[in-house]
C-alpha cells in the first residue's frame, strides 16, 4: 500500500529540486510543534544510505526519490502531495485527510481527533 500519492506537478518539482541541489531525495516528516500542535518538515537526503528502516520511498517518473519518514507514515496515510504555483508564489500543498485542523500557514496541523480515538480504545481495554 502506498502511503501517499504525488501529483504530476509534485513529481516534476521533486525532480527539479533533486537535480538543482544534487540530492538523492526530498523528504517529508511530521514533527511536534507549530501553532496547531504538529508541523510538516521538509528536507533532503544525500544518498540511499541515509534511509531508515520503514521509510516510505516513492519514485518519480524520472527516477528521483521522495521519502516519508517511518515515524510519520501513520499521520500521512491517504495524503496527496501537490505542487502549485500562483501569483503569490509556489509551494508544496499537502492534502491530508487525517488532519483535523490546520493553521493558515499550511505547514502547521492538528491530529487531536486521531489521538482521541486511540485514547478511547485504550480506556476500553
Amino acid at each position: 500500500m502506498t502511503i501517499c500519492t504525488l501529483t504530476d506537478s509534485a513529481k516534476q518539482q521533486i525532480d527539479t529540486l533533486c537535480n538543482d541541489h544534487g540530492c538523492y531525495a526530498i523528504t517529508l516528516n511530521v514533527k511536534g510543534g507549530g501553532c496547531a500542535g504538529f508541523e510538516y518538515e521538509w528536507g533532503t537526503l544525500n544518498g540511499p544510505d541515509e534511509l531508515n528502516a520503514g521509510d516510505e520511498v516513492l519514485k518519480t517518473d524520472n527516477n528521483c526519490t521522495f521519502v516519508i519518514g517511518a515515524h510519520s507514515t501513520m499521520f500521512l496515510i491517504g495524503t496527496e502531495i501537490n505542487y502549485k504555483k500562483d501569483i503569490i508564489g509556489s509551494m508544496f500543498e499537502v492534502n491530508n485527510p487525517n488532519a483535523q485542523s490546520a493553521c493558515g500557514c499550511g505547514v502547521s496541523i492538528n491530529f487531536d481527533k486521531m489521538f482521541d480515538k486511540d485514547i478511547e480504545i485504550l480506556e476500553l481495554k
